[in-house]
């Protein structure tokens, strides 16, 4: 901690900003000027009982004095967001989880910066060698979504902490705790986005009014394409039911062009499409899916991160101001073509089909996908 301390230098900034020489500070302090010597070349420091006065003579806080930050702001947690996810993908994963902790001590205050530590932590936590290590990691991360959830001010933060502890505890086979964390949420008056809009339009600005109503939008849809895929799953003992729900998401995709807006999106719901084909002995239908997602996988979507198009046309702006990690994605790119091969291959459902030839040849394709830049 004490690395952290840069009082000397903070002395010296602010002393030379009123113009005052260290015989001066001394004598409001009540000290000698070589006590002052000594704490701006970071021999001593002063006595606790000082602080308070040093940092009012300035008329900073103590923080400032000190020069610790126990905040981080947006742009440098996006920054440690990007560089951690990078090597996570490309370097030693024991040495990049250690990086991720300390800096979650460091920063153990600042919940956003913790929450998206717990998610990198999640999102990689497959690559730590074995399952037992995997199983490990997102107990960490577990603990860290708890203490989010609990000590955060911040009712949104804590909501989203809340459901990624909760999906912490489905991945480690916990479904009774995850029931007991979630319950149901109590039906909601409906979305803001019409109201926020109402009133920046009644104020004469009809950009943000746009803007907002876009954005309300986007996140309906991106709520309807997490949970019919969920029912999709729940509907494979049903044909008739599957291939309605699978007729009606592709409509939904078309609709919205998923495969321009959000291709990661879209590939997953093909892989749940494809994997329900496969369990209800449709083969020819699950190769056709499995095409789809080859066919997007290995298209021009790279570097995948979150952007609008030319009808969700304000939305980029949206992404930057209201998202902490602004359109990146949870994983880097090198991470997720890895996972689309690993997904295709080792899913028990498509056993029936590794001998296809039709298979066999999407499979190299995702491989040889991996490689590229």
């Amino acid at each position: 901690m004490m690395k952290e301390i840069n009082l000397g230098r903070v002395l010296i900034e602010n002393r030379r900003k009123r113009g005052i020489t260290q015989e001066e500070l001394a004598e409001y302090i009540g000290v000698s000027k070589a006590a002052v010597s000594k704490w701006e070349i970071g021999m001593t420091y002063p006595d606790i009982s000082l602080l308070p006065r040093l940092a009012s003579y300035f008329n900073i806080s103590i923080d400032e004095l000190m020069g610790y930050k126990p905040q981080m702001d947006t742009a440098d947690i996006r920054k440690w967001y990007s560089r951690l996810a990078r090597e996570f993908a490309e370097g030693a994963f024991e040495e990049t989880l250690e990086q991720s902790r300390k800096l979650a001590k460091q920063y153990c205050a600042c919940y956003p910066l913790l929450f998206h530590i717990g998610s990198l932590l999640v999102n990689h936590a497959m690559l730590a060698g074995t399952q037992e290590r995997t199983y490990q990691v997102i107990e960490e991360a577990k603990a860290i979504f708890s203490r989010v959830r609990t000590d955060s001010t911040d009712p949104k933060l804590g909501k989203e902490a809340l459901q990624m502890e909760a999906y912490c505890l489905l991945a480690l086979q916990q479904p009774a705790e995850a029931l007991d964390l979630l319950e149901e949420d109590s039906p909601e008056i409906g979305p803001a986005e019409p109201l926020l809009a109402s009133a920046y339009q009644m104020t004469g600005n009809t950009l943000d009014a746009k803007r907002v109503l876009q954005a309300g939008i986007y996140k309906q849809v991106v709520a309807f394409c997490n949970l019919l895929p969920s029912y999709m799953n729940l509907s494979m003992d049903d044909p008739e039911r599957f291939e309605k729900l699978c007729t009606r998401f592709q409509a939904v995709a078309d609709a919205f062009q998923l495969q321009h807006l959000h291709p990661g999106l879209l590939l997953s719901c093909y892989f749940i499409m494809a994997r329900g084909w496969a369990v209800l002995g449709e083969s020819g239908k699950a190769l056709d899916m499995l095409g789809k997602y080859t066919d997007l996988a290995t298209s021009s979507i790279y570097p995948l991160h979150l952007h609008g198009d030319s009808f969700f046309d304000l939305l980029d702006e949206w992404f930057h101001d209201v998202l902490i990690l602004g359109t990146t994605l949870p994983r880097d790119d090198t991470v997720i073509r890895r996972s689309m091969t690993q997904a295709l291959k080792e899913d028990s459902a498509f056993e029936p089909l590794k001998e296809e030839p039709r298979f066999q040849n999407m499979v190299s394709r995702l491989e040889r996908n991996e490689g590229e830049t």
